[in-house]
């Protein structure tokens, strides 16, 4: 299929961005890597009056560490947050989720911002960036606010972005030393959607966990940290009876939906087996920590 007709613009500057999407509200899209955004225009689920072009925004780009901060601009590359070294040094979960993201080609163009903007539920970057507690940074004509993670991701590609508003910075807190990080998901393919995933940040002293976040993807309509699950493994190692008792918390956690990708009670069992490997594997990690 083709796309339906649609007008163009290739904004000159932030402030011009910010002005048509005031303008012209929920009629206009912004179109950066495109990755999504294109082929949902080719299906014509998408049918936007206007796309506005923010490739030629340089100064939405790039990573930088200020403080224990780390600084992503929205227009950053997949690629370019998987090879810099200021998130192999900070941010090693999200080192761990890059190669999980779609393919080399879609890393090459697609960006950091478009993704957590999309809110896709099977996308990595939105969990990653709960299970780090990011703040996201979105600009309109009034302003800039920051939205934390956790009040960001709405529901099924829905976030609390407004219309008339741009993402244009990510700010992740550095982790800490004695932060463990494990990455974990299950796709048909490797590239393709996840139909089961886990971002997960650990802290684990003699055998046990001290603290610990996890936060699924890919079954639920949004990243979704798994309160009552987390709650359980506190002060415990990984056990049988630890397996249970995850079982159980994870039915009162996750609410995974049915669709092409398989059943929601076929999900909510990937999930309970990418439990147990994630537990297992910070566990052998802080080892050797």
């Amino acid at each position: 299929m083709k796309a339906p007709k649609f007008n163009y613009i290739k904004a000159n500057s932030l402030q011009q961005t910010l002005e048509l999407l005031d303008e012209l509200g929920e009629e206009g899209r912004i179109i950066a890597g495109g990755q999504s955004l294109m082929p949902t225009l080719n299906m014509r689920l998408s049918q936007p009056n206007t796309l506005i072009d923010i490739n030629g925004l340089q100064d939405l780009e790039g990573i930088t560490l200020e403080g224990e901060i780390v600084k992503i601009g929205a227009l950053t590359r997949h690629i370019d947050v998987a090879q810099s070294s200021i998130i192999s040094k900070h941010l090693s979960l999200i080192s761990k989720a890059m190669p999980h993201v779609a393919h080399v080609a879609v890393r090459n163009r697609g960006t950091i911002g478009g993704s957590i903007a999309l809110a896709d539920p099977a996308a990595e970057m939105p969990a990653c960036a709960l299970a780090l507690g990011a703040i996201m940074v979105v600009e309109s004509l009034k302003g800039r606010r920051e939205i934390t993670a956790e009040d960001f991701f709405k529901g099924l590609y829905e976030t609390e972005r407004k219309p008339n508003e741009l993402l244009v910075e990510i700010l992740i807190p550095v982790e800490r030393p004695e932060d463990i990080s494990v990455f974990m998901e299950l796709a048909q393919r490797h590239g393709d959607f996840a139909m089961a995933g886990i971002a997960c940040i650990a802290q684990v002293k003699d055998k046990t966990f001290k603290n610990l976040k996890l936060v699924y993807f890919g079954s639920e309509d949004k990243p979704t940290l798994a309160k009552k699950t987390i709650a359980s493994m506190l002060g415990r190692t990984w056990s049988g009876d630890c397996c249970k008792t995850v079982t159980e918390s994870l039915k009162e956690d996750l609410s995974p939906m049915t669709n092409l990708q398989g059943s929601s009670t076929m999900k909510l069992h990937l999930q309970n087996v990418l439990t147990g490997r994630v537990l297992r594997t910070a566990l052998d990690r802080a080892e050797t920590q």
